[in-house]
């Protein structure tokens, strides 16, 4: 193993003894990945750090809390010396080759007999790769792999079945997408979008992707659910892969139930991809946490499109202010008034209130307000949707910092 060139190997470790000789930061780096193997870990190390406890806690790994002894390697199949002591690293490296069980040395990673890769996971493939020691290269190699079977750039001819993917893309920011939703959305044939969606992302798919704009523009025209329905199941009944890209979470107010309901009626798989949502996302961009500890031990999230009024609302507006958590309100900015005034009623006219617009987007801001003046604050700045209503101290709080102008 002394600069020649390793052999790379995939180890079924499923119920297999592993043991792992340290419990610090380098054991606690390599356990997760030995726990989702399958392998059964014993630690032997005298203490663990704070995660590793909760590993053992949580019955992942098994711990001897005691120093590396003679017969620990015995029955293992698989050994790593990760010690903060070269001596403990030495010993237990000869002791695994006199076993003839392959031992990584973290200290010094050619005086093992097998080293770790760096290795990242895509969509079922497990890629690992070495550099002869050489760990940012190895691991700058294995970032840009990932990197680029994620965002499409790098083909992974793996097929994918007919059906539809509920994905949601987050408040707006492209960065803001998971992982797992960027990925499908990188295998569609036909992508199905909302206004509200990381508009940027459709500008990097291949040409032969069909967009269909699903625009919901509030209170202007509309693409109604019954076509997106119809266009997603008939899409997917063709042999397509769909996806429906929703702004936010597709089931935070996002009618992404509706469409799940829909494609089940129909026979189609769907694959539920949750986002951010802006309700708790565009608060948190905009310094304003929905919950602080000593200040809100609640937070609602209220749908703004109808009044407190309308017969058709389910929302119970006196119990929302009887609350002294944090009330978030989506779709609200129309009614801001009349959903102050519903709260203002149980609350103090001096609640603070935060309206941020087209949050995560180059052209986000934020409107600090009272519920004695949000209706008036929101017409004299003229706020529009999309924006995030939030009500409660938490909306306050930033306003104290010194970085806040």
């Amino acid at each position: 193993m002394h600069g020649e060139q390793h052999y790379l190997v995939g180890l079924d470790l499923t119920g297999r003894r592993v043991v792992v000789v340290g419990g610090g930061t380098v054991a606690q780096r390599r356990l997760p990945r030995l726990v989702a193997a399958g392998a059964a870990v014993e630690v032997v190390s005298p203490a663990v750090t704070p995660a590793v406890q909760g590993m053992v806690d949580g019955g992942e790994v098994a711990w001897q809390p005691r120093e590396y002894a003679d017969g620990d390697l015995d029955g293992a199949w698989y050994v790593l010396a990760c010690t903060s002591d070269p001596v403990v690293n030495a010993r237990v490296t000869a002791d695994a080759e006199a076993r003839r069980v392959f031992c990584v040395r973290a200290d010094v990673a050619v005086k093992g007999t097998a080293v770790t890769p760096a290795a990242g996971e895509h969509d079922g493939l497990l890629l690992g790769v070495l550099a002869g020691g050489q760990h940012r290269r190895s691991a700058s190699v294995r970032d840009g792999l990932l990197a680029a079977l994620r965002d499409g750039s790098l083909a992974d001819h793996h097929d994918q079945p007919a059906g539809v993917a509920l994905v949601g893309g987050g408040p707006g920011d492209p960065d803001l997408i998971t992982v797992r939703g960027r990925r499908l959305l990188a295998r569609a044939d036909v992508v199905v979008a909302d206004r509200l969606g990381p508009r940027e992302l459709l500008d990097e798919l291949p040409p032969h992707v069909e967009v269909v704009d699903a625009a919901k523009i509030p209170y202007g025209r509309a693409a109604t659910q019954d076509f997106i329905n119809s266009t997603l199941v008939d899409n997917a009944k063709a042999g397509r892969f769909v996806v429906r890209l929703k702004g936010g979470d597709p089931y935070v107010f996002g009618r992404g139930f509706e469409e799940l309901i829909a494609c089940a009626e129909a026979g189609v798989p769907v694959t539920v991809v949750p986002g951010v949502t802006s309700a708790f996302g565009v608060p948190a961009l905009a310094d304003v946490p929905v919950t602080h500890r000593g200040v809100a031990h609640e937070v609602v999230v209220v749908s703004g499109h109808v009044a407190p009024d309308d017969p058709r609302s389910l929302v119970d507006w006196d119990a929302l202010g009887r609350l002294s958590g944090t009330v978030v309100i989506l779709m609200g900015v129309e009614r801001a008034g009349a959903f102050a005034a519903a709260l203002r009623a149980r609350r103090p006219g001096d609640t603070p209130v935060s309206v941020v617009q087209e949050g995560s987007t180059r052209s986000q801001r934020v409107l600090s307000s009272t519920l004695d003046s949000l209706g008036e604050d929101v017409v004299a700045h003229g706020v529009r949707p999309p924006a995030i209503i939030v009500v409660g101290p938490v909306a306050g709080l930033a306003r104290e910092l010194p970085f806040r102008s």
